[in-house]
Order: C-alpha cells, then structure tokens, then sequence
C-alpha cells in the first residue's frame, strides 16, 4: 500500500498551457499533460520544487502557512532557517534578523543554524560507528528522502537516521519556551519554520523519521521577507543575541553540512538531476571509499529554494562574506546526545513505481513495455503528454494512455491511411485498361 501524502506543490489549472517544461524535468515522471493541461500524480509527487522553477506561467505554486493563522497562540516561536541570512545584502549582524523578527510579532526566535551545528556534531559521532552502513547519506532535505523511498529502496539503510535540524530546533525551542516561562504549556507554544522551500512544507504534514513534526507551521521566505526588511531597517541596536556560528550558517549551501564533519571523505551535489545520477552510482557501488553523502534536490542548496527571493548564487556570496566575521560554531556546551536525536520511526520503501505486486506478473508487464517501446520514435518529445517513450509505454500498460496518443506514430497511421485511400480513389477513376 503506498503511503498517503499531504503535498505542498499546487498546480493552478487556469494558468497551466500544457506546455512540457514541467513534465520533463520531474525526477519521479509525476506529471503528465492531459486535456491541454498538467496533471501532478499526487503519488508520485516528492515536493522537490523542481516545477515551480521551471514553470514559464507561473502554474505550479507553493501552498505554506502565513503568520496571522497562528494569531491565537500565547507564544510565537520563529524558527528561520540558515538560507534567510543570504537574502539580506549588506548584512554584517546576524543580529539584526533576530531582532528584526521579534519585531514582526514572533515572542522567540531559535536559529536552525544553531539546531544544525548540533545535527553536525552528532553526525561525527554517529560516523565512527562500526556496524552502519556506508556510505552515509544526508537525511536534511526531504525530498531526497522521498525520493530514496520512492526509486532507491535499496539505499534507505544507508540514510542517516538523525532528525534534521528544522525539527532539532523546533523540540529544543519549545523545552526552552517551558523552562524560562513554566506558565505556559506546549499547546500554548507554536513554532513556525522559516523555510526556503516547499518541501520542508511536506516534511511538516508528512514526517520522516517521527511520528509527529514538532513544527506547527510553515512560513515562506519570500512572504515574510518585505515584512522583515522593514523591521530591520528600524533596528539601530539590536539586542537579542544570535546563537549560530559558521558550521550552522554554513549549512544554507552545498558542501556546508559535509564540511561541519571535519572529514574529507565526503562528496556533496546539488540539482535533483544530480541527486539522482549520484544516487545510481550508490546503488552501483562506485563511491567505495566515501563516508558521508551529502545531497540536495534544489540548486545551491538550500539558498535555491523555489521560495527565496534572491539569486541563489548572490545568496551564497553573501553567505561566505558573513562567514568570516562568526566563530566556528556557539553550541559546544549544548547537549548533543546522539540517541536523543535519531529517528523514532523508520523511512519505509513507497512502492508507487511498482507495476505489480506479483512478481510474474509484474515481469510480464514490463516486458510488454519494453516491447511497446520498441515502436514508439525513442525521441522523447513529450508531445503525447508523457515525459518518455517508456513512460507512454508504462501508461498504457497501466491502462492510462493510448497507443495514438503518441503524435508521431499516429501521423504515420494517418499517412498510411491516406496512401491507402489514393491508390484506391486511383484506380476507381483510372481503371486498366482491358487486353484483348
């Protein structure tokens, strides 16, 4: 049975052109165009982002949270995650953004940049253990988590079983919120994620690795961002403190949470395309050596997260200036123990590529799509509205699609057809001739 999911991905129809930039770019083949529309397979669907980005209409957006939704709670906590900081130019005080969201309604602020320099120091230890698997791979971005579900069972024994750092800081924050103020209880308490990208939406609805997330909200970058640049250019002084060093912020880019590891047996990609090509030489066996994997499905990282406002690129050069001016890190004395950090519930296989759940029958059907595909022009132009020949195949094995609905093939019936009916309308009107 395939797990049910709650998306953050939305597609609105009445923009959509049914254009095929989307459908070509999806790394799970979710989206077909069908009735000169999108169609996303909610099954299917990891909430990478990667449509949104590529969308030239504007058809694919982000559902999120907005700040008076939460109104009603006695304590606000902002939970602003390390991409935030690169969206600011001229920024030299992390200071200031702290301060800044006080300023916009939220009573507390717990940096995920502080939560990730703990992740990382745990991560460390967790590496040193002898009967895991490696190498390991990143649990941080859900969407390459779904996606190991999805297409790479094989490798789900190999994610690290850690919480990632949004959900570290969202248990810590509230356990501080208690202590420092013991009249309120945790359903007085909401803690709202700052986020990059529509999949930290997700992972919110739909947990990995716990039962129930500890975040209660979502909020955009880009939909606090005007808000929060007007309360920063306000601040002459700030006087809340920022608790994250450079291995916390760091973990906004690329290469930033496996460098915290103080170990250079790691690679780190970005792009989903890449995820993927990375996760099939994994699976092949061809990083012996390699302790540690670090993989995010948006480009740069998280700083080119489909819900940032600024260039992904600009952002990382902000980010590695700022860098220079923070310690490496302000959470030594934190309580960094491993096993209160690691998974309370298990990422399960997602069988929703599977053709069959009998083997022998499923075998039959993909021979019979091989077999479909073998007619088919092999040029992918997604013109039927499938992003592959072999998934029009798939489609129709599935019952879903037409063999006509491949747009060349049935040109070539057409041209066929036409052929056939000249040389009958030919020798209607010029019979041979009798011979005598």
């Amino acid at each position: 049975m395939t797990e049910k999911i709650n998306h953050s991905v939305l597609l609105d129809v009445d923009k959509c052109k049914g254009c095929t930039y989307c459908l070509k770019r999806c790394p799970t083949e979710a989206i077909r165009i069908r009735n000169g529309h999108a169609v996303i397979r909610a099954e299917r669907c990891i909430d990478c982002g990667e449509c949104i980005r590529v969308c030239p209409h504007q058809a694919k957006t982000a559902d999120f949270d907005r700040l008076e939704d939460f109104k009603d709670y006695k304590w606000k906590i902002a939970l602003p995650a390390p991409a935030l900081y690169g969206q600011f130019d001229r920024l030299d005080d992390l200071d200031y953004v702290v301060s800044g969201l006080l300023e916009c309604g939220f009573d507390d602020v717990f940096e995920v940049a502080r939560a990730a320099e703990i992740v990382s120091e745990c991560t460390r230890e967790y590496l040193k253990r002898d009967d895991i698997p490696k190498p390991v791979i990143s649990s941080a971005c859900p969407s390459v988590v779904r996606l190991i579900s999805v297409r790479f069972p094989y490798l789900l024994d190999n994610v690290l079983p850690i919480l990632p750092p949004v959900e570290v800081a969202a248990r810590m924050a509230k356990e501080e919120a208690m202590k420092k103020h013991p009249e309120l209880k945790e359903e007085d308490i909401c803690a709202l994620f700052i986020s990059p990208c529509p999949a930290k939406v997700s992972y919110v609805r739909n947990p990995l690795g716990t039962e129930k997330s500890k975040v209660d909200g979502v909020l955009a970058i880009r939909d606090i961002y005007f808000k929060l640049v007007s309360a920063m250019n306000k601040i002459q002084f700030p006087e809340s403190d920022s608790k994250t060093g450079r291995i916390g912020v760091s973990w906004a880019g690329t290469g930033g949470e496996s460098s915290a590891l103080l170990n250079d047996k790691y690679l780190a990609a970005d792009g989903i395309e890449n995820v993927i090509k990375v996760l099939d030489e994994i699976e092949k066996e061809n990083f012996a050596g390699l302790e540690f994997i670090e993989l995010n499905s948006c480009n740069g990282g998280c700083v080119g997260g489909a819900l940032n406002v600024e260039n992904p690129y600009i952002a990382r050069a902000r980010l590695h200036i700022m860098r220079r001016y923070l310690p490496v890190t302000k959470t030594k004395s934190e309580n960094s123990d491993t096993d209160s950090l690691l998974w309370d519930a298990e990422v399960e296989y997602n069988p929703v590529l599977k053709l069959d759940s009998d083997r022998a029958e499923a075998m039959r059907k993909m021979q019979k799509i091989q077999t479909i595909t073998k007619c088919f022009p092999q040029i992918d132009c997604g013109s039927c509205g499938a992003p592959t020949c072999a998934a029009l195949a798939e489609d129709i094995v599935r019952g879903e699609a037409h063999e006509d609905d491949c747009i060349i093939e049935m040109r070539r019936q057409i041209h066929s057809i036409y052929d056939h009916l000249g040389k009958i309308v030919h020798e209607t009107y010029n019979p041979p001739e009798d011979k005598e």
